[in-house]
């Protein structure tokens, strides 16, 4: 005898397969850092921003790759453009914060609170001791002499070394391990250049541009391509560890979104191409 399937059974499993895929996208807030990012969008100062941004960067594996902060989501939380460009330099040349061009083949840069940055140097450093690697004192040159006073992204090799000396005798093992350590990269267009690095950030700058596609995608979905703030927030990305909220103030500071208030609350919208 063959199977005769209720029409009705069909569709109520097929809604609850959609309930149970929307219920998966939506993130639940159990801890303290769960906010309204309509009520904290925007801030009036470029520090205070940093900090509340540095207290809300999503809990992935925080042991290997410091809290980070986009420049674009600094764009999205102050009005005025030259004021976060200014601000965002005074705490550069004041060594509080560095700022890194990330290989993602776009205009991103990431900005790390310095003290952040040279513990992670230190961790680096003792792993490579517990594990008996020779040349270990190149780390302490490097925090000491070379991030000290090369406040730039980028570093050329001889200057590198001539900064090294200030510690010893510099060998080419020494920024081999530098390298190898993932806090210089070689800029391709010139190989005598370095870019300062961040260790392990690989995989969360390939997530980042994982992220931005999806986001977009989702939206581009919707009717006129557009979602209140208060529901997108609570989604949550399938192909991304940076949360929901680290995407929004990225692609409103980068100009490929774009949000309007209206009487039932605030709206993102996809800006026009």
């Amino acid at each position: 005898m063959k199977n005769i399937t209720n029409p009705e059974t069909s569709v109520a499993a097929a809604g609850g397969k959609k309930r149970r895929r929307e219920e998966e996208e939506e993130v639940g807030c159990s801890h303290a850092e769960c906010f309204s990012l309509q009520d904290e969008l925007t801030f009036s100062d470029t520090s205070v921003a940093l900090r509340m941004m540095r207290a809300q960067f999503p809990r992935i594996d925080q042991a290997s790759v410091p809290p980070f902060i986009l420049q674009s989501q600094l764009y999205s939380s102050l009005n005025d453009r030259t004021q976060v460009d200014r601000e965002l330099e005074w705490l550069r040349r004041d060594k509080a914060v560095r700022v890194f061009k990330l290989n993602t083949g776009q205009d991103d840069h990431a900005i790390i609170f310095l003290d952040d940055y040279l513990y992670q140097v230190d961790r680096i450093a003792k792993r490579m001791e517990e594990n008996k690697q020779s040349d270990t004192d190149i780390f302490k040159w490097f925090k000491e002499h070379v991030l000290d006073s090369k406040l730039e992204p980028s570093i050329a090799h001889h200057e590198l070394c001539s900064l090294l000396a200030l510690g010893g005798k510099v060998k080419d093992a020494h920024i081999t391990l530098l390298i190898n350590a993932g806090l210089l990269t070689r800029q391709l267009i010139d190989p005598d250049m370095y870019w300062f690095a961040i260790p392990s950030i690989g995989k969360l700058w390939k997530a980042l541009l994982q992220g931005r596609k999806e986001l977009l995608s989702l939206l581009k979905r919707k009717r006129h391509k557009e979602m209140f703030l208060a529901e997108l927030e609570k989604r949550r990305l399938r192909y991304s560890p940076l949360d929901m909220r680290f995407h929004i103030r990225d692609l409103i500071g980068s100009g490929h979104l774009k949000t309007f208030q209206t009487t039932s609350g605030l709206v993102v919208r996809v800006s026009n191409d």
